[in-house]
């Protein structure tokens, strides 16, 4: 269980780097946008650029923000449960996460190697985009398996992760 944490840890924190990477590309063309729009000549493509950049921002934080249980909850109705009660639930929400992020990233792979196939371009800028498709992928399947290990955790006696 602990080197399936670490390796959690350590590819999410690769993602959360490289997704800020991608967040200052952000910053930098909006205010370059922002900067050029003053004297009428807008940055072509930025509209689209942003949007393909903050897919893969937000791709990448889903893991990392799961970890760090950053994921809004309601939970007012199961605190009213009894503790055994409210770990059948979380477990069944692991699970259905789980389940559910991986078909996403199943079928957004099938997205992306289509749009690789195809050789499909991006309308401004005509540049390729099935990799910022598969990076949505990538995240997607990141947390699905940060969700899985948060499963095993509720699995396992606390006994076996303390080791």
């Amino acid at each position: 269980m602990l080197l399936l944490e670490k390796i959690n840890l350590a590819l999410n924190r690769l993602l959360v780097f490289i997704g800020g990477f991608f967040l200052v590309g952000m910053i930098l063309l909006a205010c370059a946008n922002i900067f050029s729009r003053l004297v009428w000549v807008p940055i072509r493509g930025t509209f689209e650029l942003m949007g393909y950049f903050g897919a893969v921002v937000t791709a990448f934080a889903l893991g990392y923000t799961q970890l760090n249980k950053g994921h809004i909850a309601v939970d007012v109705l199961v605190n009213t449960f009894s503790k055994k009660t409210q770990r059948i639930i979380r477990m069944i929400n692991h699970l259905l996460g789980a389940l559910f992020f991986a078909l996403a990233a199943w079928q957004i792979s099938i997205k992306a190697a289509t749009l690789m196939r195809t050789g499909e371009v991006t309308e401004t800028l005509r540049i390729i985009y099935y990799p910022f498709t598969c990076a949505v992928a990538l995240g997607c399947i990141v947390l699905a398996l940060v969700l899985i290990t948060d499963l095993l955790k509720l699995l396992m006696p606390e006994k076996e992760i303390s080791r």
